[in-house]
Order: structure tokens, then sequence, then C-alpha cells
């Protein structure tokens, strides 16, 4: 194949796949006009469709030839229109035409052309920005926009096609600019306050959810006009934007101040663990003048940071303190464990007694490593995690151990890397 056939292939394939029929080839999905918008169009690879009734079995000032098609609203009260057709590319293939062809047109049966009313003028010979003119569109109807390319004249082989841009606008289309406005309870907040906005629209039919942001952040939608938080930090900033009109949805959005938002420093200190019958001191810190401890009935003195806890169970103390009118509180978690006791002697006989070597307290530590040897050394039972179900026995690998002397190793595999080690008599 010669070189300058597959170049001419290549142009075809790349001019129908790139430039392939829009969707608004169609009049059932024809494209919806906003007012005063620029929407940039084209009837490149348009085709008409053609038979009684369809929605190209027209003439007005033309007959169709790769027709498009749009459509819009009128509003409440209708009026004048103008649709502007401007930047006009044609291509400039041989024998294709350069000009446009377009009516303005109701129709009683969508897309039925046995239905069309003709409105405004008609252009048959664009070849230059034109518009479409009406003075009196009905309120509240949809109207339609044909568009096709010219296709006569000697030695005119192919009908036009065009890429455009297109615009609609007058009284007929016109709406109120829609506008949000957000309210808030206050400015200045304390950490920690529940914070409420709302939102107010105006001349915005047919609202849709409420998406919220904090320093451009989504953080929620809602179907109600109000947003509420608590997880404010110093300067934040709200914002909130809705839609509106279902048709051609215009987005509105608002924004806050930067939130003011008052802290102050406050620990409660670390989390802690002792055994029972013990007692710690707490270790809370604070810039704020005035703060107390709770419960009070756990500690030496609600009223000093560093009181003596002596609870009786785990328990949670919340440290509160106040400072230019605001409250923060912290909280430190206190747990008590019973104390570890391993058994010295157990007879594991059968007979429901102290058949176990039970070791006390040591359910706080479920990973803990639990070994027990002979006394030649020789281990006789490991277990990772001790309970009664996985508690020693007195036996080994070869069945019942004899009495005698053994010892045991434990790591209870906490933080402090604790190990504990001894001897136990097993008697039968």
């Amino acid at each position: 194949m010669k070189p300058w056939v597959v170049i001419l292939l290549l142009m075809q394939f790349l001019h129908h796949n790139l430039l392939a029929q829009q969707s608004y080839n169609n009049c059932n999905s024809a494209l919806e006009l906003c007012p005063n918008q620029l929407f940039s169009v084209t009837n490149i690879d348009a085709n008409k469709t053609f038979c009684p009734g369809c929605e190209d079995d027209f003439t007005f000032c033309f007959t169709s030839n790769n027709s498009i098609w749009f459509t819009f609203t009128t509003n409440a009260t209708g009026g004048a229109i103008q649709v502007d057709f401007s930047n006009l590319v044609f291509e400039t293939n041989p024998g294709q035409d350069n000009a446009l062809q377009a009516q303005l047109f109701s129709a009683a049966v969508p897309c039925n052309a046995a239905s069309y009313t003709a409105v405004g003028n008609c252009v048959s010979n664009g070849t230059a920005p034109f518009s479409l003119i009406s003075a009196a569109l009905l309120p509240s109807t949809t109207y339609y926009i044909v568009v096709s390319g010219d296709m006569t004249g000697a030695g005119i082989t192919a009908a036009a096609e065009c890429s455009f841009d297109l615009s609609i606008s007058g009284a007929a289309v016109d709406r109120p600019v829609p506008t949000i406005t957000l309210t808030t309870g206050a400015t200045s907040i304390c950490l920690n306050d529940i914070f409420t906005a709302n939102a107010t629209v105006t001349d915005c039919p047919d609202t849709g959810n409420y998406t919220w942001f904090v320093n451009g952040i989504e953080v929620a939608t809602t179907t109600l006009p109000t947003f509420q938080t608590s997880s404010l930090q110093d300067g934040a900033i709200i914002s909130v934007e809705t839609s509106c009109y279902l048709l051609c949805a215009e987005i509105v959005t608002t924004v806050t101040p930067a939130i003011s938002v008052y802290s102050f420093p406050l620990d409660a200190g670390p989390d802690q663990t002792f055994a029972t019958g013990s007692s710690t001191s707490l270790l809370g810190s604070t810039s704020a003048p005035v703060y107390s401890w709770s419960p009070t009935f756990y500690v030496s003195n609600p009223n000093s940071l560093t009181p003596i806890a002596f609870p009786e169970e785990t328990t949670v103390f919340t440290l509160s303190a106040t400072e230019n009118g605001c409250t923060l509180e912290d909280y430190v978690i206190i747990t008590i464990t019973e104390e570890l006791v391993f058994p010295t002697t157990f007879s594991p006989n059968d007979d429901q007694v102290n058949d176990i070597w039970e070791i006390t307290g040591v359910s706080n530590y479920p990973n803990c490593f639990v070994r027990i040897f002979d006394r030649w050394g020789q281990e006789v039972f490991q277990s990772t995690g001790y309970s009664e179900q996985k508690a020693w026995d007195g036996t080994g690998k070869a069945g019942k151990l004899a009495e005698g002397v053994y010892f045991y190793i434990v790591e209870l595999r906490d933080p402090d890397k604790q190990e504990f080690k001894g001897s136990i008599s097993l008697i039968r």
C-alpha cells in the first residue's frame, strides 16, 4: 500500500473517531441550554432521522441534512429570547457547504415533527455569527432548537459541518441569582464546645443537600441547612455549598470568618497500673487557676494536681479545669490488677482440690510465657497465656510426673519485661 493511502486512511480514522456523533445528535437527547452560559458544540458527523412524523420530518426555511438538537424551558413569566451563535469554524473538505441552518420551535409532542410550531426567525444560510430571536415565548414551556448544515448550490456534495459556541439569554429564561449566607451562634468558643452554623438561601428553588467544609476539607452532608461540630481548632473556617434549580443547577457557596477557639494546657497524666490495696500519685498539670479531680472519694485532695489515688477497682479519673470562662477535661485510667501469687505446692491427685498449679492474677497478662522444668533442667511444660484451661496439671509428654520439686520461669511480656522464677513441690 502506498504511503499516501495509509495517511489518508489514518486521517479518516481520526476524523470519525475523534469527532464522533454527539449525544445531542438525536432530539430525545437534546442538550439542555442554561441561561447566560456558553456551550461549545458541533454537528460534525451528525445525521438525520427522516420518516413520517420523525424528528427531522419538517420544512421550516430549510430541510434537515445533519441535525443536532437543543432544548430549554422558560421561566414563570416567559417573554423575549435570544439565541446567539458565535465562533463558527467550518470543515473545509472538497464539495462541502459552509453555512448553518437553525430554527426555534415548540413541540406539542416532543420530537414528533407533526407537532412542531416554528417560533421567531429562521436562518438558512448562517456563515457568520447570527441569532435566533423571539419576542414572546410562553411561560414554563419547553422549546427546541434544531441546527443543520446547509447543502445547496452548484458543486456542493456534502452538508456543512461546523463547530460553534451557543448561548441563550433574555427575559424568558432570566432567573434571580441565588445566594446563601451563614449565621453562627458565636465566632468565639471554647475548645470542645458545640459550634452551630445555619445556612439561609434566597432565590434558590429545588435546594439540594448541603455540603459542609472545615478549612476546605469536606466533613459532612446534610439535608437540613444546619451543621454542628465539637471538633473545631483555633482559626477554623466553615464553608457550605448547595445547588439551586433542578434544571441547569447553580452551585452557591459561602464561608464564615475564622472561628476563635480558646484552649489552654491540661493533662491528667499517664495511665497507671498497680496491684489491689496499693496507691499512686496522679500527675496532673495545667495553666488554669481552678481545677479539680473526680470521683473525689478515691483521691486524697480533689483540688490538688497531684493527689494520692487509692481506687479499689479500675477507675477513670477526670481532671477538670477552668480558665477565662472555658472548662476543659482530660482523663487518666488507673488499672487495678490482682497481685501475682505463685503457689509453692499443689497436689494433682484428681480429688478436685488443688489439682492444677493456679497462678493468681495472671489473667491480667494474656501474653505471658510459662515454662516448667524438672530438677535436671528438662522442660516438662510450657504455655503462652495461662488460664484454668491452660494450667499445668502435673503431667509431661510421657504422662503423669513423679512427686518432687520442679522449677518455673514466668515471663509476663509486659512493658516492664517482668520475669518471675521459683520452685514448686508436686505432691501426689
